[in-house]
């Protein structure tokens, strides 16, 4: 049966590189902080086998449906807190009902789970979409800034955080090939480079005005408006990480080759990742609570706060 495998890995004492941690269960379950601190150290733990069932049932209409419907976006998201998917055709009326119940029973899986490894964590988090991969990642198009093969830190700019953190669950359900990433050089390692190159936000104004206009902003909805300067920086990032052909070409790499019916587990706002190839994957993404992190020093926010000398989230 094949394994997780790493090129190029580094050593467990170099933190501008990530590390891959295989986790065992259920020993792990007594080692909640640790693991933390594996994550907010920008590192990927690593289940070889999913530690919570996905039926034989679920999986066959998941790697079937694909083969017999051309409806599929690139991913099928399931929205937790409307009870709904989307990505799907209109039409497709019975496979979105069935998606709907599959992935929720992923999302309450997941939920658990995490919920039982990570104490620390547990009721700190807001719960975020799942997602349904079936398209193969190798070759496939897209434009620049939707490109999931070049290493890049996430940054949702519908869905800012405000200095909370990012975390994703991920399941390899193909059942022969391989999910296969590549890391770069994590947050902590890089983000002098880009503050450089992009510019660090500028201080928010606090006058009644400013606040004022934040509020009704957030209150009618706009993006832009309920993004903070954190955010408007982590989605400059993103993009400019993608944009910028010299760090991709040159940037040390670590290859990661996830087996089938793996689970791993990673903070995507502080390891820099990409997905090369494979198909068939379930995800569900969590976001934390700055204030749950057991190094909050290693917080992407409390890093760029530290270069910027000002707060750039919005107290809340």
């Amino acid at each position: 049966m094949p394994t997780a495998t790493a090129y190029a890995t580094p050593p467990a004492n170099d933190s501008s590189a990530t590390r891959l941690v295989t986790v065992t269960l259920p020993a792990a379950r007594g080692s909640a902080a640790q693991l933390c601190a594996l994550l907010e150290s920008a590192n990927i733990l690593y289940f070889p086998r999913t530690p919570f069932d996905i039926s034989a049932q679920e999986r066959e209409v998941l790697l079937g449906q694909k083969q017999t419907s051309a409806a599929y976006h690139k991913n099928v998201a399931y929205r937790p807190a409307e009870n709904r998917v989307t990505g799907l055709d209109k039409s497709e009326s019975v496979e979105a009902e069935k998606l709907r119940a599959i992935l929720k029973n992923y999302s309450d899986n997941a939920v658990k789970f995490l919920a039982e490894l990570l104490p620390p964590y547990a009721g700190k988090w807001k719960l975020d979409f799942a997602s349904y991969r079936p398209i193969e990642e190798r070759g496939r198009p897209a434009r620049l800034h939707a490109r999931n093969d070049l290493p890049h830190v996430d940054a949702f700019p519908t869905r800012p955080t405000n200095g909370d953190r990012i975390l994703r669950l991920f399941t390899n359900i193909n059942p022969t090939q391989n999910r296969v990433w590549t890391t770069a050089p994590p947050f902590a390692a890089i983000v002098p480079q880009f503050a450089k190159s992009i510019g660090l936000p500028p201080k928010r104004s606090n006058s009644p005005l400013g606040k004022t206009l934040r509020s009704i902003g957030r209150a009618a909805n706009l993006p832009a408006m309920r993004r903070s300067p954190y955010d408007h920086f982590m989605h400059q990032m993103h993009n400019a990480m993608k944009e910028d052909a010299a760090f991709q070409q040159a940037a040390p790499k670590q290859r990661w080759e996830f087996p089938p019916n793996s689970t791993w587990i990673v903070l995507t706002d502080c390891v820099s990742h990409a997905v090369l190839e494979g198909q068939y994957a379930l995800e569900q993404t969590f976001i934390i609570s700055r204030q749950a992190m057991v190094q909050p020093q290693l917080s992407p926010v409390n890093i760029l706060e530290s270069l910027a000398g000002y707060p750039l989230t919005d107290s809340l």
